[in-house]
C-alpha cells in the first residue's frame, strides 16, 4: 500500500475510474447508480483540472493492523480527488524515524504531508518547516498538546482523552475494587496516552478502591500478548484487564479467553476493531472496545488537504473529531456480518446496504 495503487485497487476500483475517465463524472456516476447532478464547473466537470497532488502520509507503526483500513481511506480518497500518497514512516514508533521521513517529504516537495503527532515537541521544527516551504501540514490519529507551538492546520481523529475517561466510567460500573490493569502500547506517546490520563482521571474521580497498575506492552502485536499474558499470570488475582490501544486490546480478549476470566469475575476492554478483537467480544470474552474509524482518519485527511490545496488556503481546515462508538456483545453483529474495506477486512470497494432506523 504506497506509490503504486493501480495493482492494489482491483478491477472495480479500475472500472470505476475508466467510466469516470470515459464517461464524465456525471454519465459514470449515472451508470454507477450514484448521483446525477454534481455541481459542475465551467469546464464541464465538478473541478477544473488540476496536477495530481502528492500527499505524505508519515505514521508511528506502518504494519500494524490498525491502520489497514485508515490506508484504504487513503486510497479511495485519493482515487476520487486526484492524488498520488505515499505512506511511509516507522515500523516501531521510533520518532527519530518519523522525522526522517518527514524531511524527506519536504525535499521531495510534496504538496501535503499528513502524521501522528505522538511526541509533544519533537514535530514542531519539521512541521514549521514544512508550512514555511508552501506545504500544508495536518495531524491524524494523534495530535500536539492543545496551546503547544505546533502550527499544524488541522487534526483528523478521535478525542483521545475523552475516549478514555468514557473507558474509565465503564470500568467503574464494572468494578468496585481491587487490581485493574491498564495495558498501553508505548507509554507518552501523544495517540495513545491521553486515553490513559482519562481512563485513570475516571477511575480516581469515582472515589473506589481500585488499584490501577500501567503495564507497558511494545509495538507490535506479539509482544504486546506475551506481555499481557506474563502479567496475568504474576497477578491471577486481579479484577480487570483494559487497554488504550489496538494491539493489547487484542491481546487483553486472547488472555481472557485462554484463562476463561469472564467466568472467574474478571473484566475486560479496550480499542478498536482487530478482527480477533470483534470475534472475542461476539463470544463474551471482551465487554467492549471503542470505535475510533480510523477509515476515516485517512479519507477525511486527503479531503481537508484537497480542499486547502483547491482553494488556494481560502477555506482553512478544520479539526474533526472521527468518534467514540463503544462496541458490545448486543452490537457487534453487523462487524462481524460484513467485510469490508471501512475496517480493513476486505480490499473489496463496495457500497454496504443499511436497513433499520439510523442509530440502531
Amino acid at each position: 500500500m504506497a506509490d503504486n495503487q493501480d495493482d492494489e485497487l482491483g478491477e472495480a476500483q479500475r472500472t470505476r475510474r475508466g467510466l469516470l475517465q470515459a464517461a464524465g463524472v456525471s454519465g459514470a456516476l449515472a451508470m454507477l447508480g450514484g448521483i446525477t447532478t454534481p455541481a459542475l464547473a465551467a469546464e464541464g466537470g465538478p473541478f477544473p483540472a488540476h496536477k495530481r497532488w502528492k500527499i505524505v502520509f508519515v505514521n508511528h507503526v506502518t504494519t500494524n493492523p490498525f491502520f489497514v483500513p485508515c490506508q484504504y481511506g487513503i486510497q479511495d480518497a485519493s482515487e476520487l480527488l486526484g492524488f498520488e500518497y505515499q505512506w511511509t514512516g516507522s515500523v516501531t514508533s521510533d520518532v527519530g524515524e518519523m522525522i526522517n521521513a518527514f524531511n524527506a517529504a519536504i525535499a521531495g516537495k510534496a504538496d501535503a504531508i499528513a502524521v501522528p503527532i505522538v511526541d509533544p515537541k519533537a514535530f514542531d521544527k519539521p512541521v514549521r518547516k514544512a508550512l514555511d516551504a508552501g506545504i500544508a501540514v495536518f495531524s491524524y490519529n494523534a495530535d500536539a498538546p492543545a496551546g503547544g507551538a505546533n502550527a499544524r492546520l488541522a487534526y483528523i481523529g478521535q478525542d483521545l482523552y475523552l475516549s478514555g475517561y468514557q473507558m474509565g466510567e465503564r470500568i467503574v460500573q464494572a468494578i468496585d475494587s481491587g487490581l485493574v490493569a491498564l495495558f498501553i502500547a508505548t507509554p507518552g506517546q501523544l495517540n495513545i496516552q491521553p486515553r490513559l490520563d482519562g481512563a485513570s482521571d475516571a477511575i480516581k474521580k469515582s472515589g473506589k478502591k481500585i488499584d490501577v497498575q500501567t503495564i507497558a506492552t511494545g509495538a507490535t502485536v506479539n509482544e504486546e500478548l506475551s506481555k499481557i499474558k506474563s502479567f496475568y499470570l504474576g497477578h491471577q488475582d486481579l479484577k480487570g484487564m483494559y487497554a488504550v490501544d489496538a494491539g493489547s486490546t487484542q491481546g487483553v480478549a486472547q488472555v481472557m479467553k485462554e484463562s476463561n476470566l469472564p467466568a472467574k469475575g474478571v473484566h475486560g476492554g479496550g480499542f478498536d476493531l482487530l478482527p480477533r478483537t470483534v470475534q472475542l467480544i461476539h463470544e463474551g470474552f471482551l465487554d467492549f472496545t471503542i470505535d475510533q474509524q480510523p477509515y476515516v482518519q485517512g479519507f477525511y485527511t486527503v479531503v481537508e488537504a484537497f480542499v486547502f490545496l483547491s482553494s488556494g488556503g481560502l477555506v482553512g481546515p478544520s479539526n474533526i473529531n472521527t468518534g467514540l462508538k463503544f462496541v458490545t456483545k448486543s452490537t457487534v453483529e453487523p462487524y462481524l456480518n460484513t467485510e469490508t474495506r471501512y475496517e480493513g477486512k476486505s480490499t473489496k470497494p463496495q457500497i454496504v446496504p443499511r436497513s433499520g432506523p439510523i442509530g440502531s
